[in-house]
């Protein structure tokens, strides 16, 4: 059974940084495209950063320049670093495969930028 949990959110002030954490089991990781989600409340989850399997990143115009994504296939790890955080990157965090078809969703982890 597909197993995601994520990990390292917390509560962080404006232009402060985070790294999030996705550990993946119960899949053969290194060969699917993943990606990390997010969703504020009262709005839709989406796509915020996605990585492939050769590790080419790709990025929601609203996080470019401020996220990193990377993946450790050693690990079947996915990792987050958000810098430069603002109040509006407020969410749960959540990983899955790209198109994320995995239909169990991980708990997630929440981020909360504010002063």
């Amino acid at each position: 059974q597909v197993q995601l949990v994520e990990s390292g959110g917390g509560l962080v002030q404006p232009g402060g940084s985070l790294r999030l954490s996705c550990a993946a089991s119960g899949m053969l990781f290194r060969i699917y495209d993943m990606g990390w989600y997010r969703q504020a409340p009262g709005k839709r989850r989406e796509l915020v950063a996605r990585i492939n399997t050769a590790g080419n990143p790709n990025y929601a115009d609203s996080v470019k320049g401020r996220f990193t994504i990377s993946r450790d296939n050693a690990k079947n790890t996915m990792y987050l670093q958000m810098n430069s955080l603002k109040p509006e990157d407020t969410a749960v965090y959540y990983c899955n495969r790209d198109p994320p078809v995995i239909p169990t969703w991980g708990q997630g982890t929440q981020v909360t930028v504010s002063s």
